[in-house]
C-alpha cells in the first residue's frame, strides 16, 4: 500500500500535465453538476467558449460573463398591471403571484382633477406609448386554484389563428425517452459538423418528449451542446427553421430566464423587415408562450406592422392586440390605425374576440375614442349571452379603464350578474366589483348578488383581492346590515394574508379606508397599520405614495374613537402630507369656477369676503369646504385668515362661463314667496307690509324635468328686487326675523358638490364623502350642501337668483 501510495505521488510530480488534465476534469464535472442543478431549479446557464465567429456581414461574439444569471432578468420581469389583471392565466401561471408595484395605474396614488377621484384606489397611469420597466417579484405560498378563465380561448374561434399563434393544448405526439438519448447521443457524433437542418430536425424532435420528461433532457450535459450548436448557426436557419426552433424551446419548457433566448430575440429583431405578418404574429406568439419579455423584438414588430396595415384582417388584429396587451405596450403611432381597423371590423368579432380586445387595451393602457369604445361594447352587449365569464370580465375591465358608463352594458350586467357569480372565482367577482366602484354604479342585484358569494370563496382571497372588495363595497355605501357575512369574512381573510402586507402594504391600507367608509373598523388591523414598523415600511415606497392613505386612516381615527391609546402618525407626517393636500387644493380645486363663485356670492351675501373661508375643515378627507359663522342672532362672524388661507390668491370668476357652461340645462326660476321671504321687502302690492314678519316657506325643490326647472311660480326680477337683494347688509336684517339656535355661534361647512361625488345617476353619496359628512358633524359642523344639480345650473343665471338661492341655503339651516 504504502509503495502504491510513493508510486502516485512520484508519478505526480513527474508528470505535472496528467495532474493538470485531472484537475481541468474534475473542475468540468463540476460544472456539469452545477449546470444540471441549475437547470432543474430553472435558471439554465449555458457557458460558451470565449470566441468571435467572423462572417460577411455577421458578427456573434460569446462572453461567458453575460451568460452569467442576473439577479433582476428583463426577460422575467412583468409590470404591476400584468399582475394584478392577469386574473385567469392558463395552468402555465402559479395561481397566486404578486409584484411590488413599478407601474404607476407614475406610480403613486393621486388626486385626479379631472375625474374626481379624490381617493383613488387605482395608481396614476403610465402613457400606453411607454414601455413597462422592470420590478422586483415576490413570490408567496400557493392558495387552492381558482376558477380560471383562459385568454387564449379566442384563438379557437378561427381556424386562421392556427397560422398565427401556437396552440398550447395541442403538443406534438410523444416520443419514448429512449429514443431522446438516442438523439442527443448523435448530437456527440457530429459535434460541430452539423448543419442548420440538423440542429432543427433534433429540436423539434426533442420537443416531442412528454412534458414530465423534459426536466432529464434540459439537465444533460448533450444537450446543452444543442443549444450551443443552435447559437452557432443562428444566422443560417431560415425564417421557418427559426420558428420551429422557438417552437421546440416552448415544448421543451426552456426558463424564460435562459440567457441564450437574448440572441434569439436580436436574431428576430434583425429579421423583423424580411418576415411576412403571419410570421411575425407567430413569433410574437412563440415568444409569449415561453413567458419572456422581448422588448426589442416587439418594437421592429410593431414598426413592421404599421407598414403592412393592409395585410392585417379580423385574426391578424386580434392576435396584434393581444399580443400588446401581454407586452403592455402599444406605440402611439400605431393607436390610431388600430382603432379604425376595430371600427372597421367590429361587427365581424366573435364574443371571446371581444372580450379579449377589451383586456388588451385595458393591459397596454390604450386609450380609443369614446365613439370607438361605444361601438365596441354595443357589439359586446349583442352578444352578451355567448360570453365566457372572462370576457365579460373584460369588457368590465375596458370601461373602468376608460371610465365610460356604457347604460346598455350596465343593465345587462343586472340581468347576467346574479345568475354568473355561482360558477365565478374571486378574481372574476372582484373586478366586477372593482369596476362598479370605479363608474361609481350602485346597482344592489350586482352587488349582492358577489356578497351573498364572496364568504364561500374567502380562503381564495389574496390580500389584494380582500382590499379591493371591501374598497369597492365601502365606496358604494354598502352597507354591513344588507349583507351581515361579507365584511367579517373579508376582514377574516386579511388577517389570514397578513404577512403578504410586508410587500404590499397599499393592500391593508385600501382595505381598512373601504371599512371606514363603513364604519368598520377592526382594531386589530388598525394598530398594524399605525404602527411605526409598518408606517416606516409603507413611506419608504418609492413606487407608491401611501402618505395620503396613512394621514386618512389617521386622522379617521383621531375622530371615530377620540379615547383611542394605540399608535399614530407623528406629528411631522401630518403636516407634510396636510401641506402637500393643501398645495394640490390651491392649484386645482378652489380653482375651479363653481367653487369661486359660490365663494364670491357667499361674500356679497354675508357683506364681505371676510366672513367666508376657503380652506380644508378637515383635511385627512382631502376636499375642501366653504365655512362660515353666524352668530345666536343669525349675524354673519368675521372669520380669522390662517396661513393656509392668507397664502391662496383669490381668482376674479370668469366674467363669462366657458363654453361647458352653455351645454348645461338651465331653468331655476325665483318664487313670489320666496322673494317674500329674502328680502322682506315689498314687491307691488301683493307682499306684506315691512313691519310683518314673513312667514317660511320651504325652499321647494322639484324633480329636475327635462327643462332643468326646480322651482315653481316664474317671476320677474324688477330693479328694486335686484337692489334689495344685493344691498350690504340685507342678509343680516332678513335673518334676524328667523329662529336661531340658543347658545353656541352656528359653523356652516358648505361644499360644492359634483357628479363624481355621487353613485351614477343617484343622490347617494360616495363611501369617501359620506364618511367626511359624519366627521364634519362630529366636530361640531352642520353641512350645507349646493348639489351640482341645483347649483350647476344657477351658475348661468344672475347674480340676483345666485343670492337667493344661497340666502336660502345658508339661513335654513339655523331653524
Amino acid at each position: 500500500m504504502y509503495a502504491r501510495v510513493l508510486y502516485q505521488r512520484l508519478a505526480r510530480f513527474c508528470h505535472p500535465s496528467l495532474a493538470v488534465y485531472r484537475e481541468v476534469f474534475w473542475a468540468q464535472h463540476r460544472h456539469r453538476t452545477v449546470a444540471v442543478r441549475n437547470e432543474e431549479e430553472g435558471r439554465d446557464v449555458l457557458l460558451l467558449p470565449q470566441r468571435a465567429d467572423c462572417n460577411v456581414g455577421y458578427t456573434l461574439q460569446y462572453n461567458p460573463s453575460s451568460y452569467q444569471y442576473p439577479q433582476h432578468d428583463s426577460g422575467t420581469s412583468l409590470s404591476r398591471v400584468e399582475v394584478e389583471e392577469e386574473t385567469d392565466q392558463t395552468t402555465l401561471i402559479p395561481p397566486f403571484r404578486q409584484q411590488i408595484n413599478h407601474y404607476s395605474v407614475s406610480s403613486s396614488r393621486h388626486l385626479s382633477s379631472s375625474k374626481n377621484t379624490l381617493l383613488d384606489l387605482a395608481f396614476n397611469r403610465n402613457s400606453g406609448g411607454k414601455k413597462a420597466g422592470n420590478a422586483s417579484q415576490y413570490q408567496t405560498e400557493a392558495l387552492t386554484p381558482d376558477i380560471k378563465g383562459n385568454p387564449r380561448a379566442f384563438q379557437r374561434c378561427r381556424p386562421e389563428y392556427s397560422a398565427i399563434s401556437l396552440d398550447l393544448s395541442q403538443r406534438p405526439p410523444p416520443i419514448q425517452s429512449k429514443q431522446a438519448f438516442l438523439l442527443l447521443h448523435k448530437v456527440t457524433i457530429l459535434k460541430g459538423s452539423m448543419e442548420p437542418s440538423n440542429v432543427t430536425d433534433f429540436l423539434c424532435k426533442l420537443g416531442h418528449l412528454h412534458h414530465d420528461q423534459t426536466p432529464l433532457v434540459r439537465g444533460d450535459t448533450r444537450f446543452i451542446m444543442l443549444l450551443r450548436y443552435a447559437v452557432e448557426n443562428l444566422q443560417y436557419f431560415t425564417h421557418t427553421q427559426l420558428l420551429e426552433v422557438l417552437q421546440s424551446f416552448v415544448w421543451l419548457g426552456l426558463p424564460s430566464t435562459h440567457s441564450m433566448l437574448g440572441l434569439y430575440e436580436t436574431e428576430f429583431a434583425l429579421r423583423a423587415g424580411e418576415m411576412t405578418v403571419h410570421q411575425l404574429l407567430l413569433a410574437a406568439d412563440l415568444w409569449r408562450s415561453l413567458r419572456r419579455s422581448v422588448p426589442q423584438y416587439l418594437e421592429r414588430l410593431f414598426h413592421c406592422i404599421s407598414l403592412n396595415l393592409k395585410q392585417v384582417g379580423v385574426p391578424e388584429l386580434v392576435q396584434l392586440l393581444y399580443i400588446m396587451g401581454e407586452g403592455r405596450w402599444c406605440p402611439k403611432e400605431l393607436v390610431n390605425p388600430i382603432e379604425q381597423l376595430l371600427i372597421k371590423y367590429v361587427e365581424m368579432l366573435e364574443p371571446e374576440e371581444i372580450g379579449v380586445v377589451c383586456l388588451s387595451l385595458f393591459k397596454s393602457q390604450t386609450s380609443l375614442s369614446v365613439g370607438a369604445v361605444n361601438r365596441l361594447v354595443d357589439k359586446a352587449v349583442s352578444v352578451v349571452k355567448d360570453m365566457s365569464d372572462f370576457a365579460l370580465v373584460n369588457v368590465l375591465k375596458l370601461l373602468r379603464f376608460s371610465y365610460l358608463d356604457h347604460r346598455a352594458w350596465l343593465e345587462a350586467m343586472e340581468q347576467e350578474v346574479p345568475c354568473r357569480t355561482p360558477g365565478m372565482g374571486v378574481q372574476g367577482l372582484m373586478h366586477i366589483a372593482l369596476a362598479c366602484s370605479a363608474l361609481h354604479y350602485r346597482n344592489d342585484h350586482i352587488l349582492l348578488a358577489i356578497a351573498e358569494r364572496l364568504p364561500f370563496l374567502a380562503s381564495h382571497c389574496r390580500s389584494k383581492d380582500s382590499a379591493k372588495l371591501l374598497w369597492a363595497f365601502g365606496t358604494l355605501g354598502v352597507q354591513p346590515s344588507q349583507c351581515p357575512s361579507l365584511y367579517p369574512s373579508l376582514i377574516e381573510a386579511l388577517r389570514q394574508r397578513e404577512t403578504e402586507f410586508q410587500h404590499y402594504p397599499e393592500h391593508l391600507l385600501t382595505g381598512l379606508l373601504g371599512l371606514a367608509f363603513v364604519c368598520k373598523f377592526p382594531e386589530d388591523l388598525l394598530v398594524l397599520a399605525l404602527s411605526p414598523e409598518f408606517v416606516s415600511l409603507a413611506t419608504r415606497s418609492k413606487q407608491l405614495d401611501l402618505k395620503k392613505d396613512l394621514f386618512t386612516l389617521d386622522g379617521t381615527v383621531a375622530l371615530e374613537f377620540p379615547h383611542w391609546t394605540g399608535p399614530r402618525l407623528s406629528r411631522q407626517l401630518k403636516e407634510e402630507v396636510k401641506e402637500m393636500l393643501w398645495n394640490f387644493a390651491q392649484s386645482d380645486v378652489c380653482k375651479k369656477y363653481e367653487v369661486l363663485e359660490a365663494e364670491s356670492v357667499l361674500g356679497e351675501l354675508l357683506g364681505g369676503e371676510e366672513f367666508v373661508k376657503k380652506r380644508m375643515i378637515i383635511p385627512h378627507t382631502r376636499s375642501i369646504d366653504l365655512e362660515v359663522h353666524l352668530d345666536s342672532t343669525g349675524k354673519p362672524v368675521v372669520l380669522a385668515t390662517n396661513n393656509l388661507t392668507s397664502s391662496l390668491e383669490r381668482s376674479t370668476p370668469f366674467s363669462k362661463c366657458s363654453a361647458g357652461w352653455e351645454r348645461i340645462s338651465t331653468g331655476v326660476t325665483l318664487t313670489e314667496d320666496l322673494l317674500a321671504q329674502l328680502t322682506n321687502n315689498k314687491k307691488n302690492k301683493q307682499l306684506k307690509p315691512a313691519n310683518l314678519t314673513p312667514q317660511r316657506f320651504p325652499f321647494r325643490r322639484m324633480k329636475p324635468d327635462e327643462g332643468g326647472r326646480l322651482f315653481s311660480i316664474d317671476v320677474e326680477l324688477s330693479d328694486g328686487l335686484v337692489e334689495s337683494l344685493t344691498k350690504p347688509g340685507s342678509p343680516s336684517s332678513a335673518s334676524r326675523d328667523l329662529p336661531l339656535p340658543k347658545g353656541t355661534p352656528v359653523k356652516l361647512a358648505i361644499q360644492v358638490s359634483n357628479r363624481n361625488h355621487y353613485c351614477y345617476r343617484s343622490q347617494q353619496l360616495l363611501g369617501l364623502h359620506t364618511m367626511k359628512r359624519r366627521q364634519l358633524e362630529l366636530v361640531g359642523y352642520r353641512v350645507v350642501e349646493l348639489p351640482h344639480w341645483e347649483w350647476f345650473p344657477l351658475l348661468r343665471r344672475s347674480r340676483a337668483e345666485k343670492l337667493a338661492y344661497l340666502h336660502c341655503k345658508v339661513f335654513s339651516r339655523l331653524e
